[in-house]
């Protein structure tokens, strides 16, 4: 949860709850991308996604997973397998330091088990607010504010912050939509953001927010052109 809430202009909440509303009812059945089945896979695979596509990750995972069930056997890996088994992913000697030293925190600081708050996920090595929340919101079922590229971009052209702080817009954009929702929200925001609204050239055309959205006609807007923009979960798999 976050501390000092600010207070919102009521239209731009009334616009931000319109806009979820129409986001809810296009991605209905909103999940996680990355694939996993325990906290920790979890953990591990968020810090395997930074400057990375959740495809290539849940392709790597696996082989990773198979060799490393547990904290235990992370936190007494060889490094250098760790390295090998994500190099794909980039950044891998960085990765694979913050991977086996979570692992050893977990182990000698939390008992074996991923700590199921942000203060103390955070002192992780490697788990920043984003990650916490990640792995709050969907391996813990606790709401959490997920402020990737996507979801800043997307607070921006929708009016919702004007900051480029993570932080910052985590803070204003929690005060226009229910805590409740925040987890769904940020997935959506996230998948609204692969899918049509991209950085370079938002399918507008082909938006279901065009009514909506103060930045619709910045991308592009006829209708067939933005069709063939429009990203597919497959896309992601």
């Amino acid at each position: 949860m976050l501390a000092d809430p600010v207070l919102a202009d009521p239209e731009v909440v009334k616009g931000a709850r319109a806009i979820y509303r129409v986001l809810t009812k296009t991605y209905p059945d909103v999940k996680c991308e990355l694939d996993y089945q325990t906290p920790l896979q979890l953990l591990v695979a968020t810090v395997l996604s930074a400057q990375c596509t959740d495809k290539r990750v849940n392709q790597v995972t696996p082989a990773l997973f198979r060799k490393y069930p547990d904290s235990s056997s992370l936190a007494s890996s060889d490094i250098h397998v760790i390295e090998r088994l994500i190099h794909s992913t980039g950044f891998f000697r960085a990765k694979a330091k913050n991977i086996q030293g979570l692992a050893k925190k977990i182990e000698s600081e939390f008992g074996g088990e991923v700590p199921s708050t942000l203060p103390e996920l955070i002192t992780l090595p490697g788990v920043g607010r984003k990650t916490a929340n990640v792995v709050l919101g969907h391996a813990f079922n606790t709401p959490g504010i997920t402020v990737d590229t996507h979801f800043g971009r997307l607070s921006r052209r929708f009016g919702w912050s004007k900051e480029t702080d993570p932080v910052k817009v985590e803070k204003e954009v929690g005060a226009l939509i229910p805590e409740k929702e925040w987890t769904n929200l940020s997935q959506r925001m996230i998948w609204h953001g692969r899918r049509i609204c991209h950085s370079r050239k938002p399918a507008c055309g082909a938006c279901p927010l065009a009514d909506l959205c103060p930045s619709y006609g910045i991308g592009e807007m006829n209708p067939e052109m933005a069709k063939t923009l429009v990203k597919v979960a497959e896309d992601f798999r």
